[in-house]
């Protein structure tokens, strides 16, 4: 392994191991185990932590509380160039919002056993999305109009819309 490869590796491991320092702190402070850090070019541009009690939001998880803040931060919805660290594995809903978010890489400590064990059970969605056949606990299903494609067609037409 090259030397620029080990410090890499190195940095990669104390930004993980920050991300633990902080998801533990969180409990300590009434939130939820779950601590992520934005990183771009090797510099922290956000962190958040799990607020899903404290905000009574069921989305704000650490990794996209971390990912809103560094998109305000940065005043762009691209995360392109970044990093995404987290304390433990992202559920399917945090490894949607890196994707949106173009995040290059997404690092993380403790994996979906570990917190499942803890109580908090991704497992589920994990294998939902892997078998898409499976019965979702929650309906979904399409209502047919003929208007489906309204706002589609009017966001087509508009000039000066922001491409994502």
């Amino acid at each position: 392994m090259s030397t620029e490869t080990d410090s890499a590796a190195s940095t990669d491991t104390g930004w993980t191991a920050e991300a633990v320092r902080m998801a533990t702190g969180s409990v300590d402070e009434g939130g939820g185990p779950f601590g992520a850090l934005v990183l771009r070019g090797g510099r922290r541009i956000a962190s958040g932590t799990n607020l899903v009690t404290a905000d009574l939001d069921p989305t704000a998880h650490g990794e996209v509380t971390a990912i809103r803040r560094a998109c305000r931060a940065l005043g762009t919805f691209s995360l392109a160039g970044c990093v995404l660290v987290s304390s433990c594995e992202p559920c399917p809903m945090c490894l949607a919002a890196a994707l949106w978010a173009r995040l290059d890489r997404v690092l993380y400590a403790a994996d979906r056993e570990d917190a499942a064990h803890a109580g908090f059970d991704d497992r589920a969605f994990h294998d939902l999305f892997r078998d898409p056949g499976k019965p979702w606990p929650t309906e979904v299903r399409q209502i047919a109009l003929d208007e489906r494609n309204a706002p589609f067609d009017r966001w087509l037409a508009k000039p000066d819309r922001v491409e994502y």
